[in-house]
């Protein structure tokens, strides 16, 4: 017999289905069901991935979903046809709006308005009066649409709940349906969806009782089992492929219609864009369009107009032409930096004409697929481009994409080993020893740990928290991809409302949206751009110098010479370890150097082979190889080595004839051949092709090799053209106004591989002063102030980086202070108006010492006397009198000033980094003694010599194409350096690569020209070695010996015992957590 299963949760019923629509979807092929009905509940957010699973097997989808309603009925609801569909997405729509985040609040009559079309099944409980209630309901909004649905709950009497169910519906005039109400593909997912059950109740396993699933029968079933369980119900079980029947409604019937754009009076769209084309070809060209240049420009008209893709151009132009009237810095990305016509409309930099780029890769005939346009904006200005977008469409045709957040391993053993009821204590250790999202649990490690690796509970931990990684915890927000309709968008995708203020996001992600072919606009944060629109204001108010991203000198060489260098540490995309290794080699002398300095330090090069090549041609070791002058034609800019996308398309349509539409075919496939295996149809075709046009055959073959393994991770030429002139733009402030770039770079936290103590590090190295938090000078930004009478300028940390001062609380102390600087801690407490707290978190920070001269514990002392309570006027007055005859008469209090090491481990608690000493030179004695070398010794050492050394971690990076490799940047007071681990010294010693704040290397020196690492052959964690700091001060004095100490020997000399005395007490109590000074690295995948 035919069935079909219309009862299917998924896991995008978040933490209560436990199977994907991937799984679930092939058991039913394997099982030989007919189709599957998703019901997720209150949510349409699975259902593109479902489609992709039909589409995959051949398994026909029923759309539909589980409303839970007020009141507690359930209904599944499936829409017969389009306009059903609509109206479910509107109900949905409705529920959300009312409910707030990931919560969904609707009631029957809301069911009632939106039910034309849609098939109502009710999920009964016990057939008692409130089931009665509900089917009578159920009756008169669905009419003949109205069914029951019969499922097994393996509860005693059940075949006479079954029939006393049938019965009931029956006198209602609804008709009984069989299902199996589903929520894993197997049995063997039992155990995870107790598990889920107990994570979304925030419980535990031996205490959830019966809020988890009362029995384990809800995997999916073959037809012939369903039929031996309900014998008695042949009919319901038909009406399964009846309800399949009448649900004709496919998501492959969404239309999708883009906003209609046009800006020009009495022109389309299409007539628009060309006149604001023509319009602005006098800012990119002032002396007229190249020949060549117009040939491109109106290919790309013809082919936008053919596709008609000219609404879309027009909607990116309106925004980007916003945020620059606004003074919101902006460049475009991505593919769309192939275009001329995005050139020349100012949303993006790069210039096809000179950089010979592909527009195929951006539009193409034969891919038929929207384009996509990223524009990256100033991070900390984009909520206002945001917000412009949701006005000029309305919140009702605009909408975020979602984003699927999903477990990875750390959550997952987190979560699993909670419900499990595993102690705080092992969970903490299990889950900090992982690195990757999709790592597992080795016996080693669990050994490592002191765990019993036969204890049944941690093994199933480890065997759920395996099962669970990957699938979806929640609904977040796209960074900035921006859904855009003609129409309602509830029409086509319901929506909810962001945690953000005024925003809404569609339950659909990017991947989702490009299956449905459905245009989004990406409207996308970047810090630099904040960091580089911050550098040029300081620049402009205090150096006088007016500059932006187009009146940067272009080619500087002073620039070059300092990139040269690797001294990089903050720019735009060229500051990781890889990228400062390569940069000596790579030796970038121009600008199309560093396109392809940003693309080499990628997987796809590294994993193609291709970066050694390119360096032995660079260093002219090796000849490029072109056979044919078409060939070196377009691989000669990267001495015949493909590195970009571009080069594979280029490669396929000139040596084997591929049309543009085929080359980017082939470059989609390349990008999932690992998954699909769809590169082997165009093997052929390309090798035979290179073989027609006079190649060898062995060279066609290496020639595909080398595409096939880089095409999944190759970088797009346009793509590191765009990133490149932001490297540059940034190399170029830090180069000639290094104040101003460190102190934007502070101001544009968080970003980028560095921490405040570094970039601060790496300024005062380049011989800026920096000055520290001060209540009477700084700002809530970092500034900038003058030294002496030139040009120079000292770099001012503001209040920002005081860890938990409110920003009004800094706002409140600027203005007061605007008239009068403060003179006091009790002045200050005045005329603020700022609470004691706030003091409090300052003086932590030291911010009284620079202006009153009142060390951490005295300003501590003395705000400890403030009250917050306000005070009538007059005994307010009467109290300030008293207060000042009291402090007249109490004695001064002298009290016991911190160490300097203390004062270390606190700047680094309350503001990140430190302007005294680096912790390292306390304990350099000690280091010393046992023949640790400076970091700095250690980078100059000759190549393969052995040593120890050690340093704070700073930044630690497994990238995926490093085949395992750790790379570690470690830094003492004599600066970083660069430690490469291999993968098994990784295994044997993960807790003190992951857990270490300080590490000692014993390793052996490996240099290649200017890049040296220490190749780590041991490693041991010395944090405990920082809980001594708290004692130590600048200066070691070592006991004076006594003339005949050798004589006397043994013991202390009694002559040196000097009489005790008591010791003044210390107000503030030692506390090992708190002294001890903690680094929190940055680790980067």
């Amino acid at each position: 017999m035919n069935y079909a299963e219309l009862q299917v949760t998924t896991h995008f019923s978040f933490l209560r289905g436990a199977s994907s629509a991937d799984e679930l979807f092939a058991t039913a092929k394997a099982l030989g069901i007919s189709a599957l009905g998703v019901v997720d509940r209150n949510s349409l957010a699975g259902i593109v991935r479902a489609l992709e699973a039909s589409r995959e097997t051949k398994i026909r989808l029923v759309v539909g979903c589980r409303l839970d309603l007020q009141g507690g009925m359930s209904i599944l609801v499936y829409p017969t046809d389009r306009a059903a569909y609509s109206r479910l997405t509107r109900l949905l729509t409705l529920g959300k709006s009312r409910g707030g985040k990931a919560n969904c609040i609707l009631h029957l009559d809301d069911v009632a308005q939106h039910a034309e079309g849609l098939i109502g099944v009710l999920v009964p409980d016990l057939p008692d009066e409130t089931c009665a209630v509900q089917l009578r309901k159920i009756a008169e909004i669905f009419g003949d649409r109205a069914y029951m649905a019969l499922t097994l709950r393996r509860r005693p009497r059940d075949q006479l709940r079954l029939h006393n169910l049938s019965n009931l519906a029956t006198r209602f005039g609804v008709r009984p349906v069989v299902t199996n109400d589903v929520l894993f593909h197997d049995p063997d997912r039992r155990q995870l969806q107790d598990v889920v059950s107990c994570i979304r109740t925030n419980t535990t396993i031996d205490d959830v009782g019966f809020e988890r699933e009362r029995h384990a029968d809800r995997f999916l079933k073959p037809p012939e089992e369903m039929e031996r369980l309900f014998p008695r119900y042949r009919e319901a079980l038909a009406r399964t492929m009846e309800i399949v029947a009448r649900c004709k409604f496919s998501l492959e019937e969404l239309t999708y219609q883009y906003p209609e754009e046009a800006i020009v009076p009495g022109k389309d769209a299409q007539a628009s864009l060309e006149h604001y084309v023509w319009q602005c070809v006098p800012d990119r060209y002032p002396e007229g369009l190249p020949p060549k240049t117009l040939q491109i420009v109106r290919h790309e008209l013809d082919l936008i107009k053919a596709m008609q893709y000219a609404p879309y151009f027009l909607t990116v132009f309106s925004i980007v032409r916003f945020a620059r009237s606004q003074g919101i810095l902006c460049q475009g990305r991505g593919s769309a930096a192939n275009s001329a016509v995005c050139y020349i409309l100012g949303i993006t930099s790069i210039d096809p004409e000179t950089n010979d780029l592909l527009f195929e890769r951006f539009v193409s005939r034969e891919r038929d697929e929207p384009p996509d346009i990223d524009v990256d904006f100033e991070h900390a200005r984009r909520e206002e481009v945001i917000q412009w977008i949701y006005k000029t469409y309305g919140y009702d045709k605009a909408a975020l994409c979602a984003t699927v957040t999903r477990y990875r391993a750390k959550g997952a053993i987190r979560d699993v080993g909670k419900a499990l009821g595993l102690p705080e204590d092992v969970i903490k250790a299990l889950s900090s020893g992982m690195w990757s999202w999709s790592e597992e649990v080795s016996d080693r490690n669990v050994r490592e740990l002191n765990l019993n690796p036969e204890d049944r509970r941690l093994l199933l931990t480890l065997k759920l928290a395996q099962q669970l990684m990957g699938a979806p915890r929640h609904l977040g927000q796209h960074p900035g991809g921006f859904v855009l309709t003609n129409d309602r968008l509830d029409d086509l995708v319901p929506i909810e409302p962001a945690t953000m203020k005024d925003r809404r996001i569609v339950e659909w992600d990017k991947d989702d949206v490009e299956a449905l072919k459905i245009m989004k606009v990406d409207v996308l944060a970047l810090g630099m751009l904040t960091c580089m629109s911050k550098a040029f204001d300081l620049i402009r108010e205090h150096k006088g110098r007016d500059l932006d991203l187009a009146k940067i000198e272009p080619e500087d060489a002073r620039t070059y010479e300092m990139i040269r260098q690797a001294d990089t540490l903050g720019t735009f995309q060229i500051e990781s370890r890889a990228q400062m290794s390569m940069l000596p080699r790579m030796k970038p002398r121009t600008f199309y150097d560093l396109v392809i300095q940003v693309a080499i330090v990628r997987p796809g090069p590294i994993q193609g082979d291709m970066v050694h090549p390119y360096l032995r041609r660079r260093e002219g070791k090796e000849q490029p190889e072109y056979p044919t002058p078409e060939l070196e034609a377009v691989l000669s800019k990267t001495l015949g080595v493909p590195l970009f996308q571009e080069s594979a398309m280029r490669v396929a349509m000139v040596c084997a004839g591929f049309s543009g539409g085929e080359a980017d075919q082939l470059r989609k496939s390349m990008a999932t051949f690992k998954f699909t295996g769809g590169v082997s149809r165009f093997k052929d075709k390309l090798v035979n092709g290179m073989i027609d046009n006079g190649y060898s055959a062995e060279f066609a073959e290496k020639k595909f090799g080398q595409l096939e393994g880089f095409g999944s991770y190759g970088f797009p030429e346009s793509h590191a053209a765009s990133f490149a002139l932001i490297a540059y733009a940034s190399s170029f402030i830090k180069c000639h106004y290094p104040d101003a770039f460190c102190a934007a770079l502070l101001n544009s936290q968080p970003m980028g591989f560095y921490a405040p103590a570094q970039i601060v590090s790496d300024c005062r190295r380049h011989g800026v002063e920096v000055r520290p938090v001060c209540i009477n000078r700084s700002r809530w930004d970092c500034t900038l102030e003058p030294v002496g009478d030139g040009e120079r300028h000292a770099v001012r940390l503001g209040m920002r980086m005081v860890r938990g001062l409110p920003t009004a609380d800094a706002a409140k102390i600027t203005a007061a202070r605007a008239d009068q600087p403060f003179d006091s801690v009790d002045d200050m407490w005045r005329r603020s108006g700022v609470p004691a707290a706030s003091l409090v978190e300052l003086a932590e920070a030291d911010a009284f010492l620079p202006s009153l001269g009142l060390e951490r514990r005295d300003a501590i002392w003395a705000i400890k006397a403030l009250r917050d309570e306000p005070l009538p006027l007059f005994a307010a007055a009467a109290e300030r009198e008293a207060r000042t005859i009291a402090e007249q008469q109490e004695p001064d209090v002298e009290l016991r000033q911190m160490t300097e090491g203390h004062n270390v481990i606190e700047d680094y608690s309350h503001t990140g980094l430190t302007l005294r000493e680096h912790p390292l030179s306390f304990l350099r004695r000690d280091l010393s003694e046992r023949r640790i070398v400076t970091c700095q010794e250690a980078m100059s050492a000759r190549d393969g010599r052995w040593l120890m050394t050690a340093g704070l971690v700073l930044v630690r990076q497994k990238p995926g194409s490093a085949k395992g490799v750790m790379f570690i940047t470690i830094e003492d007071e004599t600066g970083p350096a660069n430690i490469v681990v291999w993968p098994k010294l990784f295994e044997r010693r993960r807790r003190v690569v992951l857990g270490s704040s300080m590490m000692a290397i014993n390793g052996r020196i490996q240099r290649e020209g200017e890049v040296v690492h220490l190749i780590a052959q041991q490693l041991f964690d010395l944090s405990v070695d920082l809980s001594s700091l708290s004692e130590r001060d600048t200066e070691f004095r070592p006991p004076a010996g006594r003339g005949d100490e050798f004589a006397h020997g043994g013991g202390p000399d009694p002559r040196d015992c000097q009489a005790p005395t008591v010791q003044p007490r210390d107000m503030f109590v030692k506390d090992l957590h708190i002294d001890t000074l903690k680094v929190k690295a940055r680790n980067f995948h």
